[in-house]
Order: structure tokens, then C-alpha cells, then sequence
């Protein structure tokens, strides 16, 4: 199991429609069954906590040094090692390994930028990634797809879709870096073309194309230009596209990975470098030593898209964890899993750079173990700086599958956070004292001015959370979290409308798509 990349497999997809612009029908249904506010970033207006001090921080950051400089890091790629040659890393004829010195690594990383902008289909959607912004995205790479009517299933193109448009229907969710679930009925060859241009035609939110190959980028980042409008001078000065870059880890860099790094720095596009550091597994069996090795591998990383290209923006991704250590399953929400989330943002902000974490659990419901460590895990990414938090939405089964009715209720979480993140208002107007002066002693609010004006909105409404007592609860059927998340994501596929798409770039993309699958679309294993 890795942290992010997917797994092909197998069929083709039906033709898109040429030349229609694309407007959903129909009224979406009223505030009281989806409220929501209006597209925006939430801020972290508080102070990210550090969980070490200064001095251990720098002891993770000096062990990690000396990985890079005494052990080394395999790069399993002939030109990317001739490139650290020619920079100054210690590479010896015939080996994978390759060694750099801290002087060396610290030059190259300062080189990326500590914020930037990335840029959407509708610019109403452009992301800030850096500083105290915060993207939430729904689930990756999931294999398989579950919900309580259809049952645990491998992942195909209808469920691909579907999480598609809940992405593109809930504001909280920012971005969609990575496919929602692996849609295994199309061929591996030509899966990505189809799924990027579903993610162009379905959303107009940033999105994110897999490094599995040097083809799959190109072929990527052409769509997300022609998506956007620009030229290929444009492209390479607007970040507008994302790849996650996962580690094998222990230190090995392979081949693909390696590859996508090189073309997204190429193109100024945006590479996350994101170890998968399990702690006990793939990792030391102690947090430190997780965090020393997911250091290491991700400053080898982003230090190497600097050589390619100084200046590509680059996110420094924390995704340690620990594993059951009776089992070997990996865990997620645990107190080690919020450390290692913390920690790992006090190593970004070091090196000045964006980062990512995640939200996720092991649970194989929605039940209260995917409630607690979901929650506990946002907490780790939040309280950490996370910049852009994956798998915000809809991970189950310790990223195995994706899930409808977790959707839910994770979009109710994330909500809840964001208002969380919300500055509270001290206006004068705010402080109500002639609401307080017109009750006085014993009285109550419910009917002053004060309140009428401000009811509706005065507190945040909930889509899962049900706060009936319980004879009215009990009268309703007692319904569960789990009942009325299954019913509001069928509700929120009714009502999804498909953003708007100019005829003549729909035009672009489909015959760009069907160009590349009658070339064969990509080379494949099997």
C-alpha cells in the first residue's frame, strides 16, 4: 500500500459530448438540507502549535542531514542522477545511492517558493497554498468505492464521477488532488485521459494528475492548459496543476516518481513530495525516527525539482503514521499520527515551505472509530499548518476505500472546522449591549431585535448533526448519522449542476483525448 498513487486496470469510456456548453438543470435544494457558505479558504487565525521545541527540532533536522550526507537516498533514475552530479551530490558510477551534504540540500530548498497561487478552470477558484491558507480535498486514490446501498466494490468510472460532482457541489472542497476512487473498468491505458477530462468537465476547482510515468504528466498538463486557456509560455509561469510525489521509503526515489518531479518542475507546476513513513513498518519504530526519515526523503526530493527548475513550487507532505504493531495494518488517527502531523509542519515552516497533511482514519464504517480518528487527525493537520489537507473527505479503510456517506460527514466536520477558523466578531454592534440594556435582569433574547436580525445565520447549521430531542428524534424513526448522510449524497448528486465549460475548449480537450487513444494511450504492464 502507498500513501497517494494509483493502481490500473482495465475498458474504455463512452465518447464525450462535443462542442455543448455545459449548465446543470433544475433549483438546488434550500438551505436547511445543504447549508453552506460561499467558496472561500478558511485561514488559520490561530498560531500553529509546536509539539517539540526549537533545540529538538533542529536534532530532527541535523539526523536527517546526516541520512542524506552518510547513508544516502537511491534515485532510480540514470538522468536525475547525472543531474545531482553535475550539482555537486556525491554519486559513484554504478550505484543508485546518491549522497548530498546539508550545505548542499539547504541552498537548492531555499529556492522554492514559500507561497504561490494556483490557479483554477473558474479563477473564482484559484488556491493560495502557503502561509496560513488552508485547502481541503476530498478523498484519493481509493480502490474501492462504498456505500450502504451497493456495498463495499471495486472502484469504477460511475462512483469516479459521482465523487466528482459532491466535490464540486460542497464549497469546502477546495481542490480534488487525486482521483476520488480508482474507476478500474477503464484500461490503465488510457484511464488518465478519460479522468482528467472528467475532472475539467465535471468540477472547475484544482486538480491533480499521478505520476506513474512520464507520459501520464504530459499528457496531464497539456489538458489542465488547454482547461485553463493558456499558452504554453502562460503554462509554465502559472501553477495550475499539482502531482503528488510519494517516496518508497525507506529511501528510494523510483523511476516514475522521479520522472514526475522532473516534468512538473519543467513545466513550473506543482510537485507535493510526500514520504509514506509508517512507523514500525517502513519506518523506525519511534515517531523521531519517522520524522527523521520522512525529512530526509522529502528535502531529497524537493532539492532535486530545484536543480530542474529553481524556483518550481514544491509542498513539503508529512503522512507519517504508526502501524498495529500486532497486525502490521497501518493506523491513522492516533496520538502518534497527531504528533508526527505537527511535528511535520514545525519542519516546513524551517525550511519556509507549504504543507500538506491529511485526514484520514482506519475505520471500515462510518461509525464512531471513523468519527474520532478523522477527527483526531484533522486536529493533527490543523494544529500543524497544514496548508493543503488531503483525503479530507470521504477516506475509509485506511485509504482502501472511499466512502458516500463518509463524504457526509466529513464535509460536515470540515465545515464545522471552518467556522471554527472563523475571526469571532467583537464589533460594537456585536457586543450587543443595548440588546442586554432592553432585557435586563431574568429575561430572555429569543424575541429582541437584536436576535431577530440575526437568527438564521447567528450560529452554524449542521447536515448530519441532529439536534431534536429525543421524543422528536424517536417519532422521526431514531434515524442515524449513517441514515441521513445516505440520504443527503443522493440528494447532492440530484442537485449538482455542471459548471460551465466554453464549447471551444471542450472541442480542445476531446480531440486532444482522442488523438492520444488512438496513439495507445500510455505503455502498461500487462
Amino acid at each position: 500500500m502507498t500513501g497517494d498513487i494509483d493502481a490500473p486496470l482495465l475498458s474504455e469510456t463512452a465518447p464525450a459530448r462535443r462542442g455543448r456548453r455545459r449548465r446543470g438543470g433544475g433549483e438546488k435544494p434550500g438551505p436547511d438540507l445543504f447549508p453552506q457558505k460561499p467558496f472561500r479558504q478558511p485561514r488559520n487565525i490561530f498560531k500553529p502549535i509546536e509539539a517539540i521545541s526549537a533545540d529538538e527540532l533542529e536534532a530532527i533536522h541535523a539526523a536527517s542531514m546526516r541520512v542524506l550526507e552518510e547513508i544516502g537516498i537511491d534515485f532510480l533514475h540514470e538522468e536525475a542522477r547525472e543531474m545531482l552530479k553535475a550539482a555537486g551530490a556525491d554519486v559513484k558510477p554504478g550505484e543508485d545511492r546518491i549522497r548530498m551534504d546539508r550545505a548542499m540540500v539547504e541552498e537548492l530548498i531555499a529556492n522554492a517558493p514559500a507561497e504561490f497561487t494556483m490557479r483554477a478552470r473558474n479563477q473564482a477558484h484559484d488556491l493560495q497554498i502557503g502561509g496560513n491558507a488552508i485547502a481541503f480535498s476530498c478523498v484519493a486514490s481509493a480502490p474501492n468505492s462504498v456505500d450502504r446501498d451497493g456495498g463495499r466494490r471495486p472502484g469504477n468510472q460511475e462512483d469516479f464521477r459521482n465523487f466528482l460532482k459532491l466535490s464540486q457541489f460542497f464549497n469546502i472542497i477546495h481542490c480534488i488532488m487525486g482521483y476520488p476512487v480508482e474507476p478500474v473498468d477503464i484500461h490503465a491505458s488510457v484511464r488518465h485521459l478519460d479522468c482528467i477530462a472528467d475532472m475539467v468537465r465535471l468540477t472547475d476547482k484544482v486538480f491533480h494528475i499521478y505520476s506513474l510515468g512520464r507520459e501520464r504528466n504530459l499528457d496531464g498538463m497539456e489538458i489542465a492548459r488547454i482547461a485553463n486557456g493558456l499558452t504554453e509560455s502562460e503554462f509554465i509561469d502559472t501553477p495550475c496543476v499539482a502531482t503528488v510525489i510519494n517516496t518508497s521509503s525507506p529511501l528510494r526515489l523510483d523511476t516514475v516518481m522521479i520522472q514526475g518531479l522532473i516534468e512538473m518542475a519543467k513545466a513550473g507546476q506543482v510537485s507535493i513530495v510526500t514520504p509514506f513513513t509508517l512507523a514500525g513498518a517502513m519506518a523506525p519504530v519511534t515517531v523521531a525516527g519517522a520524522l527523521t526519515l520522512q525529512n530526509a526523503e522529502a528535502l531529497a526530493g524537493i532539492a532535486f525539482a530545484q536543480i530542474v527548475r529553481p524556483g518550481a513550487p514544491m509542498v513539503y507532505g508529512g503522512f507519517t503514521s504508526n502501524v498495529d504493531m500486532k497486525s502490521g495494518a497501518p493506523a491513522f488517527g492516533t496520538p502518534e499520527y497527531m504528533k508526527a502531523a505537527i511535528v511535520g509542519g514545525q519542519l516546513a515552516r524551517r525550511y519556509n515551505l507549504p504543507y500538506r497533511s491529511s485526514g484520514v482514519c482506519a475505520a471500515n464504517t462510518v461509525d464512531y472509530q471513523a468519527a474520532l480518528e478523522t477527527t483526531l487527525s484533522e486536529w493533527g493537520a490543523i494544529n500543524g499548518g497544514g496548508n493543503i489537507i488531503k483525503h479530507a473527505a470521504g477516506w475509509l479503510e485506511g485509504g482502501l476505500s472511499a466512502g458516500f456517506e463518509k463524504f457526509i460527514t466529513d464535509i460536515d466536520l470540515l465545515q464545522k472546522i471552518a467556522e471554527y477558523l472563523t475571526p469571532l466578531d467583537v464589533s460594537e454592534d456585536a457586543l450587543a449591549i443595548e440588546a442586554i440594556k432592553d432585557v435586563g435582569p431574568a429575561g430572555h433574547f429569543f424575541g429582541t431585535e437584536h436576535t431577530q436580525a440575526r437568527y438564521k445565520d447567528a450560529f452554524y447549521s449542521p447536515i448530519v448533526s441532529d439536534w431534536r430531542n429525543y421524543e422528536t428524534w424517536a417519532e422521526a424513526g431514531s434515524p442515524t448519522a449513517y441514515d441521513k448522510a445516505n440520504m443527503l449524497y443522493k440528494k447532492a448528486l440530484e442537485a449538482y449542476q455542471a459548471p460551465a465549460l466554453d464549447p471551444a475548449i471542450d472541442e480542445e480537450i476531446t480531440a486532444f483525448v482522442d488523438r492520444r487513444k488512438a496513439e495507445g494511450g500510455v505503455p502498461t504492464d500487462f
